[in-house]
């Protein structure tokens, strides 16, 4: 496979921006597997800690997609969310309308075909892999690995979360009361969803996350969402993130072959 780090610059942020990307390489890929046309493609979203780097760095997603035919974009939206900010970066905008175009343009050959794209992420990455998801449609496939997908729908926990930081969260979402929050929670941007994606949930019951996430899964759920909720025991950790990835990826309808299945 091949690697790149590309520097662009964004027009929606006024800013350079960076994303980390893996290609397939045919000389890795059996040869009904190659297809150099329309290859498939799947954004991977980073968590508040992280960025462009972090999934290449902290998981075996290199060794993992060695022999499957499929692009993979990492980038970074700083701690914005995948949210327009009311500072004024539109993070949501650069990355669910802007970088897929921009990729094309460094990418002519990966598809443009919905049921051939996909997105996943971690944490924050995993509320915005589901915004991006419910409301482009852009997407066939959808993961969330211990995502704040319940963001505002536990009191306690955005209560912890204001307390240590309220201009920060302000900068982000707005006035933090339930009717500005409503815009931006999970259920209620499912109700723009054309019900044509699947998607993927997996939270740990040791997470500081699993009240709220819960509570988000069962809205969607009672909604029609084709969703595949999961649980077990697990923190919110890498070493539990790395192993729903390759949940996911088996998942995916791309002729997925890692190490494991080859030996």
């Amino acid at each position: 496979m091949a690697t790149f780090e590309i520097e662009y610059y964004s027009e929606v942020l006024d800013m350079a921006r960076h994303v980390s990307v893996i290609y397939p390489d045919a000389a890795e890929l059996e040869p009904d597997q190659v297809d150099c046309k329309d290859i498939p493609v799947l954004y991977l979203l980073h968590g508040m800690s992280g960025n462009e780097n972090s999934w290449r760095k902290r998981t075996a997603i290199e060794r993992l997609i060695r022999h499957t035919n499929l692009i993979v974009i990492m980038p970074n939206t700083d701690l914005g969310w995948y949210t327009n900010t009311t500072y004024g970066l539109h993070y949501f905008d650069a990355i669910a309308t802007e970088l897929p175009k921009v990729m094309q343009r460094f990418f002519p050959n990966m598809t443009k075909k919905r049921e051939k794209t996909f997105i996943a992420g971690l944490s924050m990455g995993g509320y915005g892999a589901f915004k991006i998801g419910l409301t482009t449609n852009d997407y066939a496939y959808v993961g969330s690995f211990s995502g704040a997908i319940g963001l505002g729908l536990d009191s306690d926990e955005l209560t912890s979360n204001v307390n240590a930081n309220p201009a920060y969260w302000q900068g982000v979402f707005g006035p933090l009361t339930e009717e500005n929050l409503e815009q931006h929670l999970i259920p209620s941007l499912a109700q723009q969803h054309d019900g044509q994606s699947k998607f993927y949930s997996w939270c740990g019951k040791e997470d500081f996350l699993f009240n709220s996430n819960q509570k988000a899964v069962k809205a969607l759920l009672e909604m029609g969402l084709d969703l595949d909720s999961q649980s077990g025991h697990g923190t919110h950790d890498w070493y539990y993130w790395e192993q729903q990835l390759q949940v996911f990826l088996k998942k995916l309808p791309i002729d997925y072959k890692d190490e494991e299945r080859l030996s």
